[in-house]
Formats: C-alpha cells, structure tokens, sequence
C-alpha cells in the first residue's frame, strides 16, 4: 500500500436505509464495513478481501473490541455501550477472507464486568462457524475480577499467570513524569492507592500489557465511538487501555482539587477532600469488611456535598483531568514500538489498524452510562490519532480542546504521528476535510455533563 500512514476510511450507512434496531440487519453493516476498508485504499489486491492488503495466510492477529461492562449504567441498551456483536461478526468477515493463521478476540473489561455476558456462547459459536480454517481464542486479559460485583468478598486477584504479560517501563521519558511530584498522588477508582504509587513514581512509570500484543503480527482495535468523562473521547486512542493486566498500572487522576494541585475536581471542595480520604482507606482494605465501612462513610461525605453544592464528581470526571490522556498516549506510544522483552525501540515495530464501530454512538455519560445517538458511520485508518479527529469531527467536538487527541500530534520521544502530520480523510471515493465530516455527517453529540462548553465546536454546524 502507498497511501497515505493518517488516511481515513469513512463510511455511512444513510439512516433512511437502517431499521429501527441499527444492528439488526448484518448484511447492511458488513457493506458498511467492506466500504470504509475500501474508503482506506485496501482492496489493492483483492477487492473482495481488502483486508488481504495488510494480512497474510500466516500471520497471528490480536481483535481488540471495546467490551467495557456487561451492562449500561444509564439503562439505555448496550447498542451504544460496547462494540456490537454484529460489527465484530462484519468484521472477522473481512479478517477471516485474509485467511490468517490464527485469531485471538481479548479485551481487558472493568473487574466487575461478567465476562460471560459479553462473550457468549452463542457469540462464541458464531465466530467460530464464520473462522473456516484459521484459530480463533477468546481471552480475558484481566489479572482481577470481582465475582459479585462488591470489594469485600469474592474478589479473585492473579487470575491468569503474570508470564502472559510484558512490564514497561517509561521512566522519564513516560508522558506522566511531569506530574508525578508530589509522589502518592495518582488514583484510579477502586484499587488501592499505595500500589499505584509503586508502579508511577518520579523515574518509574511501570505498565503491565498482555504478551498477544507484542506476539501478533497485526493488532486490529474495534473501538467503539463514545464521549468519555475523564477523557472527553474514546474510540481508536483510548481502546488500548483494554490491553493491560492490572489497574494499578494505570493512573487516571491526581488526587484533590485542581487549588490543592490535583485533578480530581475543579477548585478545592473540603467535604470531597475527606471524602478521598475515606475513599483510600477503604480501598486499603479491600477483602476486609472495614472497605464497606470507610465506602459508607465517604457516600455520605459526598451526599452532603450534593445538597449544598449539587454535585458529587470525585473521579476527575471532567474537562481539567490532566492525567488519563498522559496514561492512554504512554499506552499507544508503548504497543507501537515496544518489544517483547519490555524494551523501547527507536523506530516502530507493528503495525495497529482501527476499525471503528459508529453506528450507533454513545453521548453524554460514557464510557460507563452513554446515551445512545444513532450516527451509521464507521472509519478504518492505520492512524489512532488521524482516526480520532475524524471521530471528533463526527460528534463535532473540537480536538484542540480535548488534550487526548491535542496531545497526540506532540513531539515527544516515540511520537504517534509524523512531522507533516495532516489528516487524509476519504468518504465515497473523494477527499473529504474534517470541517466537510462535520457539516455533513456530523451530530451534535451531548458531551459529559462536566465537559459542556469546553470540548465543543463553536459557532457555524453547532
């Protein structure tokens, strides 16, 4: 292929042409599918298998989908909660007319996710039928699971060998060295605090990623395209999160407010502050009773709080989060020129290609609780950060105020994208701007409650 490293396939499905339930009709969304591969210039050898471009008969290849939670905490559907089943069934179409050797389908969802829910054994049957003479695994990529949905019991730790995995470490080349002083700081909701701090420390910035990712010759994401609390967006950058083994690898904020020098909240809120506090002992004592005790106390903290203030925001769910865009672009720059012995390469060593699932989006509180916001879209692009502002574009967010998709044109050691980066984006067979997407594809999506009117774009198509 002699295209261009950041050009994007966009296809649309006209919402004329899609029924009331968008996933219903699987032949309508393997054309989808097939066209934006196309839209991306593959197809060179094998219009009917464009996919056959990048993968050959003996290759290994990772399938990343989004599969966050078993269930919408909005209860709004799952259509616009993780990456469908009949887009990943289009998919593996496409992935198994390349004839690979073998396929491996593995997420890393949140530890209370039920597994079973998302990958079913029907789901399991249908994969297998559509794989004709190529191995497909299924694999939870997860080191910790909670059986019964609670801290203190039924929480089951190493779960599958730590030898399946390759530790990293940034040290001050990790894109969180310049907010790791004071040390202690970092969090990330229902894990323990005091090992976060050993794994992200001024000069150590550990991350735990599984092996298939570093042992595949090709590492295909299917996102899907949601607004985010903590990151304003996720979709191809934020995926690869769902490639790590342990949470306590992955910062997402800093605690106190934004006056104490954290990001968890804006300004200083004293009644949320001693609500943390009680939020890190009781994760201190996880499989202990005294969790549920110190849970309960920071619950009531952060009722008061509400009452008086009207909001109980304590996991740097908003627009002035500072630290989840570092974590997930660590991530990106890592499974891109990373190695298997846990090294760091000058020059890129795979390829990572992102088949995004836009059907039907997720607005307003995602990841976790989305609303879903019918698009009929999807992109493909070798690209993470090209694919992204297209993915902006879509819901009409401006990526200069979303830092994980500013930042991701940065030139730090082991950059994403190249020094003339600009984004080739194509929609039925012409070259297509990013404003182009957004008047003319484009929804005004719902961002967080916490992001309105600082992610959006402004004036003209708003």
């Amino acid at each position: 292929m002699k295209n261009s490293p950041n050009r994007v396939g966009v296809a649309s499905v006209r919402q004329s042409q899609l029924p009331k339930s968008p996933y219903s009709r699987g032949d309508v969304v393997d054309k989808l599918v097939c066209d934006c591969l196309l839209q991306a210039g593959l197809g060179q050898k094998n219009p009917d298998a464009p996919l056959a471009d990048i993968i050959e008969p003996h290759m290994t290849v990772l399938v990343k989908p989004n599969w966050v939670l078993h269930y919408n905490k909005s209860g709004l559907g799952m259509e616009c909660m993780v990456t469908h089943p009949t887009f990943i069934l289009a998919a593996l179409k496409q992935l198994f007319a390349a004839k690979p050797k073998r396929v491996i389908l593995g997420d890393a969802p949140i530890q209370g996710c039920d597994w079973e829910e998302l990958v079913t054994p029907d789901f399991r049957r249908e994969v297998t039928l559509l794989s004709q003479s190529s191995r497909v695994d299924f694999v939870d990529f997860r080191r910790t699971i909670l059986s019964n949905g609670n801290l203190i019991e039924g929480r089951e730790t190493n779960v599958r060998d730590v030898n399946r995995y390759v530790l990293f470490d940034l040290g001050p080349d990790s894109l969180l060295e310049p907010i790791s002083k004071p040390e202690g700081r970092f969090r990330v909701t229902m894990y323990d605090p005091s090992e976060l701090a050993t794994t992200h420390h001024p000069g150590r910035h550990q991350y735990l990623l599984c092996r298939e990712a570093f042992e595949a010759d090709v590492v295909l994401s299917l996102p899907k395209l949601k607004t985010h609390c903590k990151a304003g967006l996720t979709a191809a950058l934020k995926n690869l999160v769902g490639l790590n083994g342990n949470k306590e690898y992955l910062p997402h904020h800093r605690v106190g407010g934004s006056t104490w020098g954290g990001d968890c909240y804006p300004g200083m809120a004293l009644l949320k502050r001693v609500a943390e506090h009680c939020l890190d002992m009781a994760n201190k004592n996880i499989g202990q009773s005294d969790n549920g005790v110190w849970t309960s106390r920071a619950h009531r903290l952060l009722s008061y709080h509400k009452r008086i203030f009207g909001d109980c925001q304590i996991e740097g769910s908003w627009w002035g989060n500072d630290t989840v865009w570092r974590m997930v672009l660590d991530l990106n720059r890592i499974l891109l020129y990373g190695r298997l012995d846990g090294s760091m390469a000058e020059v890129a060593q795979r390829r990572i290609w992102s088949l995004t699932d836009a059907v039907v989006c997720g607005e307003g509180e995602g990841p976790l609780a989305p609303t879903p916001r019918l698009l009929g879209m999807a992109t493909f692009s070798e690209s993470a950060p090209a694919a992204d502002m297209v993915h902006a574009a879509l819901l009409r967010l401006d990526p200069q105020r979303i830092p994980l998709l500013r930042e991701a044109l940065g030139r730090f050691r082991w950059p994403l994208v190249s020094d003339r980066f600009a984004v080739d984006a194509h929609f039925e067979n012409r070259q297509v701007s990013l404003p182009q997407i957004a008047k003319e594809l484009g929804v005004n999506a719902q961002p967080p409650r916490y992001w309105v009117g600082q992610c959006e774009v402004m004036g003209e198509g708003r």
